[in-house]
């Protein structure tokens, strides 16, 4: 059945606010978008009324999900402080707390950390990270999750980069997630892989422009709200930066540890540096920096050039005290597989390139295996 947005608006008028008037009439609600049976939008509130309008969000989540035909729903809570407003009162044991919370924290929780929860089924969670865009995060973490998984771990995938996702594209398939008896979302499986995004949700031209806690909420749905089955490790495919996203994800589970992208030049080093210094501020340890685009090797000549120049990244590992775990190459054949949907380690596993992933796989596996070795 189809769903359209005048359906949900007429369930969503049945919510009442703090304000005692319909969630309709509240001049709250963003543009509703509905497509395939999924519904999204936000709520956008004052900072200071943001806690009273939780049961708002989680209500009105709930009447658009019974809605006949709704498959999936993601409602943010976006709380802006408005010009000129002073802060909420806050005592210094509240910490920084997300306003959407999926389970109970403890009543004395003193630090941001403290809501930490492990996801069941899943044993170790790790980051795969970049201070900046356009250093090949996405296409690294991939085929990261494929060589683990051919390592013999059972790996999931969660595209966290809400504004931009790549795994739909790295993946080849656009195909939308179901929903269980228990109304979690299937992740999409691929090469043996669970895998879920957002651009599994949204079409692909679709401009992402979310504020900071519509990124936090969706961040903590597609932890908490997918049916992940019993994993050995989930590869989260951080947006770049060091921002909202990374701050949620580390709130929210144990992460086991943060895989550091970077390519060799200084400006992508500077901002690798922050992304390191911003994980180590939240107890997130550093499991490695990876240099990519390390080189490129004319597949005709076999010239080997420093495009970007070479050897950056070891030496910031090594200044910094984090394990290096190497180094990938600028090569033609990485960037057709990530573009047709067939990532180099599956569509080449025999290959130079498959081998190069692996190598770094093992040592990941290895200092998830021995937390002792994280810092070595």
């Amino acid at each position: 059945m189809a769903v359209d947005k005048s359906q949900v608006l007429e369930a969503l008028r049945a919510v009442a606010t703090p304000r005692g008037v319909p969630l309709t009439d509240a001049k709250v609600l963003s543009e509703i978008a509905v497509s395939d049976g999924k519904v999204f939008f936000s709520v956008n509130v004052d900072a200071n009324e943001a806690r009273a309008w939780e049961d708002v969000r989680a209500r009105a989540e709930a009447a658009a999900r019974a809605v006949p035909g709704v498959t999936a729903v993601l409602v943010a809570l976006t709380a802006e402080r408005r010009p000129g407003a002073a802060p909420a009162p806050r005592s210094p044991s509240q910490g920084v707390k997300p306003v959407a919370q999926h389970r109970p924290h403890g009543a004395g929780a003193e630090s941001p950390m403290a809501g930490q929860a492990p996801i069941p089924g899943i044993g170790a969670i790790i980051a795969v990270a970049s201070g900046k865009g356009g250093v090949g995060k996405s296409t690294t973490a991939i085929n990261l999750a494929l060589s683990l998984r051919d390592l013999g771990l059972r790996v999931g995938l969660l595209d966290a980069d809400i504004y931009g996702p790549s795994v739909p594209r790295l993946a080849g398939s656009r195909d939308k997630p179901a929903v269980d008896d228990k109304k979690k979302m299937i992740p999409i499986k691929r090469f043996g892989l669970p895998l879920m995004s957002i651009g599994f949700l949204v079409e692909e031209e679709t401009a992402m422009v979310w504020r900071g806690p519509m990124v936090m909420s969706a961040v903590r749905q597609m932890l908490w709200d997918v049916a992940w089955g019993e994993l050995d490790v989930l590869v989260v495919d951080m947006p770049p930066g060091t921002g909202d996203a990374q701050l949620t994800l580390a709130q929210q589970v144990p992460l086991k540890g943060a895989v550091i992208v970077s390519t060799p030049q200084d400006l992508a080093l500077i901002d690798a540096r922050r992304g390191i210094a911003m994980f180590d501020k939240v107890n997130v340890p550093t499991l490695g920096v990876i240099e990519n685009m390390s080189y490129f090797q004319c597949p005709h000549c076999g010239t080997r050039s420093d495009i970007f120049g070479h050897g950056g990244a070891r030496h910031e590992a090594e200044r910094l005290k984090v394990p290096f775990l190497g180094e990938i190459p600028l090569h033609m054949s990485i960037r057709t597989a990530s573009d047709a949907g067939t990532p180099v380690v599956e569509s080449e596993p025999n290959g130079p390139h498959a081998a190069i992933y692996r190598s770094i796989a093992e040592q990941i596996k290895a200092r998830i295996a021995s937390p002792s070795s994280v810092t070595a």
